[in-house]
């Protein structure tokens, strides 16, 4: 896949992993209708609902996102979760391929503690995907309750 692994794409992987940035987000887009080739087409430190109004409808994307969270009053936790967005009026093709070559996303953004496929802004919602983190990460310090 062609762009995954570019210049830019990396430098901002290692800017959302970053303790020392405040970009919390990546977002790659198909250059073109036809193709595997992607492109980084926006980063941003607001973190999923700032990315959440970036999702076109009629693409596919992948996010790399940082979501920080406090497990009880003294710790505070960071993961990572990709996430492959499908929108609404995505064509059939591409659907059928995203299985396929998020495979190569998730080689290039290898590290993340759980990948989110998204149909609906809604399934970006912060609390879902932090209950999801919580029972992915073993010790969970308010039992269950997100």
């Amino acid at each position: 896949m062609s762009g995954v692994d570019s210049q830019d794409v990396l430098a901002a992987y290692d800017a959302v992993r970053s303790d020392k940035d405040a970009t919390n987000w990546l977002l790659l887009s198909y250059a073109g209708a036809v193709g595997d080739k992607l492109t980084l087409t926006a980063t941003g430190s607001g973190g999923l609902e700032e990315l959440a109004t970036k999702l076109d409808d009629s693409q596919a994307q992948y996010a790399y996102v940082r979501i920080e969270y406090a497990n009880d009053t003294e710790s505070k936790r960071v993961k990572f979760i990709l996430v492959i967005w499908i929108g609404e009026g995505t064509k059939v093709m591409r659907k059928a391929r995203v299985s396929i070559e998020s495979g190569n996303v998730k080689r290039v953004l290898g590290h993340h503690s759980i990948s989110v496929d998204a149909r609906d802004r809604s399934d970006l919602d912060e609390k879902d995907i932090v209950a999801r983190l919580r029972r992915a990460g073993g010790a969970d310090y308010n039992g269950g309750r997100g």
